[in-house]
C-alpha cells in the first residue's frame, strides 16, 4: 500500500508542476520542446524499470516466488510498450478533435493535461476490475483475447468511412443539452458568462470529447496489456507512464502523422498477436523475451517502413 501511495504521490507531485511551473503560462509548445519532453519521459520510462526490479526483488510489492525481479521488470516494458505504440491512434483522433473545434494551438497543453488526469482515474476503475475478473474468471482470457482479435480484424478491414466530425458525436449533442456551448474561446477558460448565463467554452466541449474516447480506447489497451500480466502495479503502473507521454508525444508527432500511416500495420500484429496469446493462455505461455521482442520489432519494422515510404514519396 505504500509503494501505490508514493506511486501516485510522485505522479501527482509532478503533474502539480508541470501546470504550475513548466507551463504557467499558456504558449505553443514547439517540435522542439516536445521532442525534448518525449526523450524525458521514455527515459524515465525506461529507468522506472529499474525501480520496478528493485521493488520486487525486496518484496514491496509481491513476493519473488511469485514473480520474479527480472520478468517483472521485462514485463513491465512490454506493458508499457504495448500502450505507448496503441496510444498512436489516439494521437490521430485527438489532432482532429482540436482541428474541429478549433482550439489554439497554445491552450491543447492545458486540455491534455486535465485530460490526463481523468484517463487516471478511468484506466485505474478499468484495470481494477479487470484484473479481479481475470483471477476469478479464467475464461475471462479467452473472452478479452477473442475481443482483441475483433479489433485487430476490424482495423485491417475497415472502409473509409470519412473524417471523424466530434460536432456530431453523442458527447457534444448531450452536453448542449446540460449547459449552452458558445463557439468562442475565453482565453484558457472552460467556461463563459454570456448574458450572465454560464456557457461551455470550446475548450471544455473538446475535454469531454477527448476524455470519452480515451475510455474507448482503454476499452482495446487495458486488455491488450491484461495479456501480459496481471499483476495490478505492472499494469497500472505502465498505463501511466504511457498516458503521461502521451501529451508531449502528440505535439512532436502532431505535424508527422501522416508519415507514419505503416504504424497501424503494426498495431493490427500487436493485437493479434496478444490476443492468440491470451486465447493459448491455459495451454502454452509465450516467454517473457518473446512478447517483448515482437512488440519492438513491430513497431521498429512500422517506423521504417512508414520513413521510407515518405521519403520515396517526397
Amino acid at each position: 500500500m505504500i509503494v501505490w501511495i508514493l506511486f501516485l504521490t510522485a505522479i501527482f507531485i509532478f503533474l502539480a508542476l508541470d501546470l504550475g511551473v513548466f507551463n504557467k503560462t499558456p504558449h505553443i509548445i514547439s517540435s522542439k520542446e516536445a521532442g525534448i519532453w518525449t526523450g524525458v519521459w521514455v527515459t524515465l520510462s525506461f529507468a522506472f524499470s529499474g525501480v520496478v526490479h528493485w521493488l520486487y526483488s525486496n518484496e514491496y510489492v509481491a513476493n519473488p516466488t511469485e514473480i520474479k525481479p527480472a520478468v517483472a521488470t521485462i514485463k513491465f516494458i512490454t506493458g508499457y510498450l504495448i500502450e505507448l505504440s496503441l496510444s498512436i491512434d489516439n494521437i490521430f483522433i485527438i489532432a482532429i478533435i482540436f482541428a474541429s473545434f478549433r482550439i489554439p494551438q497554445k491552450y491543447q497543453h492545458r486540455i491534455l493535461f486535465w485530460g490526463i488526469l481523468g484517463a487516471i482515474g478511468f484506466r485505474g476503475l478499468m484495470i481494477f476490475f479487470g484484473v479481479i475478473l481475470i483471477n476469478k474468471f479464467s475464461w475471462m482470457t479467452y473472452l478479452f483475447g477473442a475481443f482483441l482479435l475483433f479489433t485487430a480484424f476490424k482495423m485491417l478491414f475497415k472502409k473509409d468511412e470519412g473524417e471523424y466530425d466530434p460536432k456530431k458525436s453523442v458527447v457534444y449533442r448531450v452536453i448542449g443539452k446540460v449547459i449552452p456551448i458558445t463557439s468562442h474561446t475565453e482565453k484558457e477558460h472552460f467556461f463563459t458568462k454570456i448574458n450572465n448565463v454560464n456557457h461551455a467554452t470550446p475548450l471544455f466541449v473538446a475535454l469531454l470529447v477527448i476524455e470519452v474516447m480515451d475510455m474507448l480506447f482503454a476499452l482495446d489497451s487495458v486488455p491488450a496489456i491484461l495479456a501480459i500480466t496481471s499483476d495490478p502495479f505492472l499494469v497500472f503502473s505502465s498505463n501511466i507512464f504511457a498516458i503521461l507521454g502521451l501529451r508531449s508525444m502528440y505535439f512532436f508527432l502532431a505535424n508527422m502523422l501522416e508519415k507514419f500511416s505503416y504504424l497501424e500495420y503494426s498495431l493490427i500484429a500487436i493485437l493479434t498477436f496478444v490476443g492468440i496469446k491470451m486465447l493459448v493462455v491455459h495451454h502454452y505461455k509465450f516467454p517473457e523475451w518473446v512478447s517483448l521482442g515482437f512488440i519492438a520489432l513491430s513497431l521498429l519494422i512500422g517506423v521504417v517502413i512508414s520513413i521510407r515510404k515518405s521519403q520515396v514519396e517526397d
